[in-house]
């Protein structure tokens, strides 16, 4: 009775088109708060910057596009530093988690301001309570929300754009008046608008190949670029138009900054106007909080199943989801906004994270020797990662609150970390590494001809001697098949899993029961464990690979609310299984 571990893999099912939707939910929102953020700082000079800012965003978004070409599987920071050091790839990781964070609060205390709703903190508060409740049955919804409101937040902000130029409003832009020094403190804290980029370097993992390369050889570069380069050039384009007509408004708007694409709407176009920009981009904001929580979940879970961190952050709940990094995910935004609300407070904590994360991923990616980089591309992106190295210094400098924050993320962070290696190591823990995703992946196994298949191969996927296990012990029997006995510890994050089936007790009582009845009925039975973010995805796949003569599942008794929330696997198995497979659901 041969025992079959296998680990699951995300399917490469993200279009470029989807990708690029994505993307644009987190970095085209940027725009949300930059341009009221420029006023603000440089009043009427605020053209002038944010043409330098679009520049940086270009020449920022370009090395990314290499950075995708070099890591197809995922080159987000934490993985592009990993090939240097794993105490450096968590530095970065943790720079990361305290842009997510006050990303989630940025975005969600904007979306209110849109919205016009009034104490956008409070309202902030609650809705990224809600989104963690939601967040609670898995990240099933968390990127359907970008993707529908990507062309909308496109077409209200075109409508915008388009507006304000046919006006042809008086402009009262001027040069800088302020020193080279003054200029490069105003400049470094406007790059709000590079938050988002990191998003397509960790979905590289999840795009679909380009044609002629494969699973052995996968690339992504293609895709990747059509996707960067299409949100790259509507950030960049219309930041700078917007940035122009910001020109164009009274001086008395820049004192609010919040909120300030709706107040454009209102002045150029109609109130009415004003009102469908706020409702869209507050929603798209509101996706990009979603995005935010989803995001942290899954870099606390990669840490803790590369053993970075203690064994409590990759604890599921029981729908699958790791609950200690969604406690995170939504606590330290509820933080930041109870103690820094207000728009100039959390803009100026904004910047210093993914600053320091794109510096760490240029700064790896350039000097790992063993990526096939053209001399060229080396000397642009490192010349990229010390320039955007200057910017934190900056910010790290003029903004000490933004220093002590990242300091505190970090060093908590490490600390945490630190104790817990240490403890290990004093206790002797490492005789069963845990493996990463990259490590564990496997391909599905190859099944030969088995004894007792005689009467064919019937797969049933089940947590134990339920009533479609039963049901398929005797269907086995009678028809003299081998039966496939399938425990399927689904992991609701979006990264990618890989498990042990020596770590998880209750899957390992499991097998033991079915053993034990498979013995006593004389049933020919293989054992299969694996870890996976989707079961329906892992028992098609498996169900495809055996050539199954019969799928049996059990029929769900969650509630409406919970399948709403989570999907139907029983649902999404009929839907995707080949048509020559049967499926037997059984009550």
């Amino acid at each position: 009775m041969s025992e079959m571990i296998i680990s699951g893999s995300r399917p490469r099912n993200v279009s470029w088109l989807r990708a690029a939707a994505l993307l644009y939910g987190d970095w085209g929102t940027s725009k949300a708060y930059v341009i009221g953020l420029a006023v603000l700082l440089a009043g009427y000079a605020a053209p002038v910057y944010l043409v330098a800012i679009a520049g940086l965003t270009f020449l920022v978004g370009c090395n990314y596009v290499w950075v995708c070409r070099y890591f197809p599987e995922g080159g987000g920071v934490y993985h592009a530093a990993r090939t240097h050091s794993a105490r450096l790839a968590v530095i970065g990781a943790l720079l990361l988690l305290a842009d997510y964070a006050v990303t989630a609060s940025m975005s969600c205390y904007e979306a209110f301001n849109y919205f016009g709703t009034g104490d956008a903190t409070r309202w902030a508060i609650l809705a990224i309570f809600a989104l963690g409740i939601l967040n609670f049955f898995g990240p099933r919804l968390s990127s359907g929300l970008a993707v529908y409101l990507a062309v909308p937040m496109v077409l209200v902000v075109l409508g915008l754009a388009g507006a304000g130029l046919w006006r042809q409003p008086v402009m009262h832009w001027h040069w800088p008046t302020v020193g080279f020094g003054q200029s490069w403190q105003l400049f470094a804290g406007m790059v709000l608008a590079l938050s988002g980029v990191e998003a397509i370097a960790n979905t590289t993992g999840v795009m679909k190949l380009d044609e002629g390369s494969s699973l052995e050889k996968p690339s992504v570069h293609r895709n990747a670029r059509k996707a960067i380069w299409i949100v790259m050039s509507e950030v960049c384009l219309l930041t700078i138009i917007l940035g122009i007509l910001a020109a164009g408004m009274p001086e008395e708007s820049f004192a609010k900054p919040e909120s300030f694409l709706r107040k454009m709407a209102e002045y150029y176009v109609h109130p009415a106007y004003g009102v469908a920009v706020g409702v869209v981009v507050g929603l798209l904001l509101l996706s990009a909080v979603n995005t935010a929580i989803v995001a942290t979940v899954a870099i606390l879970y990669s840490m803790a199943q590369d053993a970075e961190l203690p064994s409590a952050f990759h604890m599921l709940n029981r729908h699958g989801v790791p609950w200690v990094p969604l406690i995170v995910a939504v606590g330290l935004p509820i933080l930041i906004l109870d103690v820094a609300p207000g728009f100039e407070a959390l803009a100026s904590l904004y910047a210093i994270g993914v600053v320091g994360a794109i510096t760490l991923n240029l700064a790896s990616t350039s000097t790992d020797r063993g990526l096939p980089m053209l001399k060229w591309q080396r000397v642009v992106m490192m010349g990229t990662a010390l320039l955007m190295g200057a910017i934190w210094v900056t910010i790290a400098v003029t903004k000490v609150h933004a220093l002590i924050f990242a300091a505190t993320v970090c060093g908590v962070g490490l600390f945490v970390r630190e104790t817990y290696r240490a403890q290990v190591k004093a206790e002797a823990k490492v005789a069963a590494p845990v493996l990463s995703p990259a490590d564990a992946r496997v391909a599905m196994p190859v099944f030969g001809d088995e004894p007792g298949e005689e009467g064919g191969r019937i797969l049933v996927a089940a947590h134990g001697m339920t009533a479609s296990a039963k049901y398929a012990f005797e269907e086995a029997k009678l028809r003299g098949a081998r039966l496939y006995f399938l425990f399927v510890r689904e992991v609701q994050v979006a990264t990618e899993v890989s498990g042990r089936l020596d770590s998880d007790l209750i899957a390992q009582k499991v097998m033991a029961d079915v053993k034990a009845v498979a013995q006593a009925q004389k049933v020919a039975m293989t054992p299969v464990y694996c870890t996976a973010n989707k079961a329906s995805d892992m028992i098609v796949e498996l169900a495809a690979t055996l050539g199954a003569d019969l799928v049996v599942l059990g029929g769900t008794r969650r509630g409406v609310l919970v399948n709403l929330l989570r999907g139907d696997t029983v649902r999404e198995v009929s839907a995707q299984l080949p048509d020559e497979i049967p499926l037997v659901v059984v009550a």
